[in-house]
């Protein structure tokens, strides 16, 4: 455990899910693998891979910056571009929509959370009210997580993406604390770790890349502390 801020007291703690308690990699990997066979199956679609969908989200994002807040609605609106584009008619375009969503997102929540992670999480939540803030589209109650969490909020539907700071605010808020007695833990210097910072929160960069925080090209703050295991958590109460 590295620290770089002076810090104050814990009262709550509030985490990133995606990269943070669980290896996300192999799972979104997956989880789009499998939307694209279901979209290969489509007439005129039989060519399409994982690297051309995800092009033409990057278009869809250009014509619709605002999108990127809500990776739900901008995976729902790529389908639905996708769809005009290979002239699938309205209605069968909104039931290609709820298809491929339902498909992506039960292979999105086929997620193994280590023990350790519900061991961490078990022990803080018995102290500590704990909150989870994500840019992601994870429901913790689809994943084993909800008895630890007091509540879950997402960007999109509970306002702007993390760096922004509407999350973290609303956190704070729903917490009923102040900003600086809050931890927030993440594995992202940029979303998690600026974000937090410039709200007023303490953070908690858990690094998982085996590099120093000097050697990070996403590091624009330094956070209050640096962990390289979630075990490490306990210590601070």
């Amino acid at each position: 455990m590295l620290f770089y801020r002076a810090m104050t007291p814990i009262k709550a703690m509030t985490f990133d899910l995606d990269d943070t308690l669980y290896d996300n990699v192999p799972v979104i990997k997956k989880a789009e693998q499998s939307l694209n066979e279901e979209l290969v199956r489509i007439t005129g679609l039989n060519q399409f891979t994982v690297t051309d969908f995800n092009l033409l989200k990057q278009h869809v994002l250009t014509l619709n910056p605002d999108i990127y807040h809500d990776v739900v609605a901008w995976r729902q609106m790529t389908i639905r571009y996708l769809g005009h584009q290979y002239g699938i008619v309205s209605q069968d375009i909104e039931l290609l929509v709820d298809h491929l969503m339902d498909h992506f997102t039960y292979w999105r929540h086929q997620i193994e959370i280590p023990a350790q992670t519900h061991q961490v999480l078990s022990y803080l939540a018995e102290r500590i009210p704990l909150a989870v803030i994500t840019n992601g589209n994870v429901e913790i109650e689809k994943i084993g997580l909800a008895d630890y969490f007091q509540f879950s909020l997402r960007g999109g539907i509970d306002g702007r993406s993390k760096p922004f700071a509407d999350t973290f605010a609303l956190a704070a808020r729903q917490l009923n604390l102040p900003s600086q007695q809050i931890l927030h833990v993440g594995d992202n210097l940029y979303t998690d770790v600026l974000g937090a910072v410039e709200q007023g929160m303490q953070a908690c960069w858990i690094n998982l890349t085996g590099q120093t925080i000097a050697q990070q090209s996403d590091a624009r703050l330094l956070p209050h502390i640096e962990i390289t295991d979630l075990v490490e958590l306990k210590s601070l109460l």
